[in-house]
């Protein structure tokens, strides 16, 4: 087994505390704390990202559009937005949830594969066994129920619970939860598949890469 560079190491770290530093200060906007304007910075900024990620990919010219349509927008939502923080945020942690559900989701249905499953074929591109694709299948099905589950209960209780305890949920609990469920499904994949056949975190984190570097959808080898 090779040690991780500490490159890497650093630039995890770096991540990690940037995380966590974003979840506080949108539970901290969340419950009405603080400048409204640095919240509502710090609620527009990953839709902001997402915009400029997409934009990056089309021409000059209508970058330059998209970029004057997206700020003039802005501009004119933000009085509404500075007023609604709380809104804002469970818009972010709903919509991020319902597009991951999706992404599982929509795997499972049609003659494709499961997303983990074409995880797993990255991994293992000799073939995988019927059991590995049977434990991959349901692992895809579990992440599913687990990101339309948290939209669920997020939006049960923002509607229905104290401000603080929505935002404790989807800011602070977020992170902590999917971190869980990973270490539930570490622990299942060791009961359900032999040692060859179980990748490890690193290599999961590559093979997660690796599909992510994909011009379309994960497809069978």
């Amino acid at each position: 087994m090779t040690a991780t560079p500490p490159a890497r190491l650093l630039k995890t770290g770096a991540l990690l505390a940037l995380l966590a530093l974003f979840a506080l200060a949108a539970h901290y906007g969340s419950t009405g704390h603080g400048n409204p304007d640095f919240s509502t910075f710090v609620g527009t900024a990953p839709f902001l990202l997402m915009a400029a990620m997409f934009l990056r990919q089309v021409r000059l010219p209508v970058a330059l559009l998209g970029s004057a349509l997206l700020l003039g927008l802005l501009t004119w939502l933000w009085p509404q937005l500075r007023q609604n923080v709380a809104l804002l945020y469970y818009v972010q942690h709903l919509g991020a949830h319902l597009a991951l559900g999706l992404l599982f989701g929509r795997s499972l249905l049609g003659p494709g594969e499961p997303l983990v499953t074409q995880f797993a074929r990255i991994l293992f591109p000799q073939g995988i066994s019927a059991r590995n694709a049977r434990y991959t299948r349901q692992v895809t099905l579990a992440w599913t129920c687990f990101f339309f589950g948290n939209a669920l209960l997020s939006t049960l209780l923002f509607w229905l619970a104290p401000p603080t305890l929505w935002s404790i949920h989807a800011n602070l609990l977020t992170g902590p939860l999917v971190a869980l469920m990973f270490l539930v499904e570490h622990f299942w994949r060791m009961t359900a598949l032999p040692p060859e056949e179980r990748p490890s975190i690193a290599m999961v984190i590559r093979a997660y890469r690796e599909g992510r570097r994909k011009t379309g959808p994960l497809q069978h080898p």
